[in-house]
C-alpha cells in the first residue's frame, strides 16, 4: 500500500520506475549524435562551397564587401558562416572597400573622364559605405574644370558642321552626363568651342 502511494506520487514520466527521457535502445543516442555529425559536415562543405565560388568571382571582378555579403546570401547560408567567410575575406585582403573605391576613382578619372558627381555615384552604387565614399573623394584633386576642358577639347571638332547653339547644347549635355556640374560644363564647353572655332571667328559669348 505504501509503495503504492509512493508511486502514485511520482512525475507521470518517472511512475513505474520508468523516465521517458530514458532510452533503452542505446543506438537511438548513437544516431542522434551521427546526425548532428552530419550536419556539422553538410554545414562545412556548404561554407566551403561559397567561399570557393565568392573567391572565383573576386579574381574576375572586385567587389564591395556589401556586394559579397549579397552574393552570399543567395547560397542560403546562416549569418555566422557567411559573416565568417567575409572575415576571412577581409583579412586576406581580398575585400576591401576603401582599395575599391580609389581603384574605381582610378578608372573614373583617367580612362572615363568622369566628373566628381558621377564618381560619388558610381561608388554609392557599388555598395560602398557612404565613410568611405567621402575619404576617398577627399583625396581626389579639385580639378574638375581641368577634366572637363580636356575631354570638351576631344568632342569639340567633332561638332564642326553643326550650328553654334546646338554644338554647345550637345556638349554641355556630354559633360553634365559625365558627372560635370552645370556651370563647369557650360565654362568647359564655352571654351573648347571658343578655342576650336576661334580661326573662323566663332566666338560664344
Amino acid at each position: 500500500m505504501a509503495a503504492s502511494a509512493a508511486a502514485d506520487e511520482l512525475p507521470p514520466d518517472r511512475a513505474g520506475g520508468w523516465d521517458r527521457t530514458w532510452t533503452s535502445d542505446p543506438g537511438l543516442s548513437r544516431e542522434a549524435h551521427e546526425t548532428e555529425i552530419v550536419g556539422h559536415a553538410d554545414a562545412d562543405e556548404a561554407r566551403d562551397a561559397a567561399e570557393k565560388q565568392l573567391l572565383r568571382k573576386l579574381r574576375s571582378k572586385p567587389l564591395s564587401i556589401a556586394e559579397a555579403r549579397a552574393f552570399l546570401a543567395t547560397h542560403e547560408l546562416d549569418d555566422g558562416l557567411a559573416a565568417s567567410i567575409i572575415d576571412h575575406a577581409c583579412r586576406r585582403g581580398y575585400l576591401d572597400d576603401s582599395s575599391l573605391a580609389e581603384h574605381l576613382i582610378h578608372v573614373a578619372v583617367d580612362r572615363k573622364g568622369q566628373g566628381r558627381t558621377a564618381i560619388a555615384m558610381a561608388l554609392q552604387k557599388r555598395r560602398i559605405p557612404r565613410d568611405v565614399v567621402d575619404a576617398a573623394l577627399a583625396g581626389l584633386p579639385d580639378d574638375d574644370g581641368d577634366r572637363a576642358l580636356e575631354f570638351a577639347r576631344t568632342k569639340a571638332r567633332q561638332l564642326d558642321r553643326v550650328e553654334q547653339d546646338v554644338a554647345l547644347r550637345r556638349l554641355v549635355g556630354q559633360l553634365s552626363r559625365r558627372g560635370y556640374a552645370g556651370s563647369v560644363a557650360m565654362e568647359a564647353a564655352r571654351r573648347a568651342l571658343d578655342e576650336h572655332r576661334g580661326a573662323r571667328g566663332v566666338r560664344f559669348s
